[in-house]
């Protein structure tokens, strides 16, 4: 499996625990959009930074090969993963607190 794979089974698992198993429905919401649009450009700077200075490499055969400040788009959709996991987790347990 590639990391490409990866990155969208990430994405997708994600999407069905927002809004099928958590119910929260983060994705269809403003504070989760705003959220997203501060987190966003740090990650840009880390992984421009990690990537343009060989600290982390990552193989042709693995990702598409679309680069955004030099990291892998790949990277994006792990980060947009990671985002909506910690935000529905975050709103499910509030509830259930």
């Amino acid at each position: 499996m590639t990391y490409s794979m990866i990155a969208c089974l990430a994405v997708l698992a994600c999407l069905v625990f927002d809004l099928f198993i958590a119910k929260t429905s983060m994705i269809r919401k403003r504070a989760f959009w705003t959220s997203y649009a501060i987190i966003l450009p740090f990650q840009l700077i880390t992984n421009w930074w990690l990537t343009s200075r060989n600290i982390v490499m990552y193989s042709d055969n693995a990702i598409w090969g679309l680069r955004i400040t030099s990291a892998p788009i790949e990277d994006l959709l792990f980060g947009f993963s990671l985002v909506l996991a910690v935000l529905a987790s975050w709103v499910y347990w509030g509830r259930k607190l």
